[in-house]
């Protein structure tokens, strides 16, 4: 996976809540997309298993760079804020 050195990307990371969307009504509330049905976590599955980003737009067209690296930018927040080291912040 590339680096994020473009302008656009470096914005999308700090703006993910431009691409990420929670609807209780859109696969029970869990984040996905906005706009669409694509979980985040499918992303990130497809990131971890090697899948590039190229890769990734080629199987869902609608989605972009920025959206494919927002989902990463959310996932580290949920880190850096719920827990570290696999215990929950109380």
């Amino acid at each position: 996976m590339p680096a994020l050195h473009g302008t656009s990307e470096v914005r999308a990371v700090n703006d993910w809540r431009q691409y990420i969307e929670f609807n209780r009504h859109i696969l029970g509330g869990k984040p996905v997309v906005k706009g669409t049905r694509i979980p985040v976590s499918l992303i990130l599955g497809y990131l971890a298993g090697g899948m590039s980003v190229d890769d990734i737009l080629c199987e869902y067209p609608t989605l972009t760079k920025e959206a494919i690296h927002a989902c990463l930018a959310y996932a580290r927040e949920v880190i850096v804020r719920d827990s570290v080291y696999g215990w929950r912040k109380s």
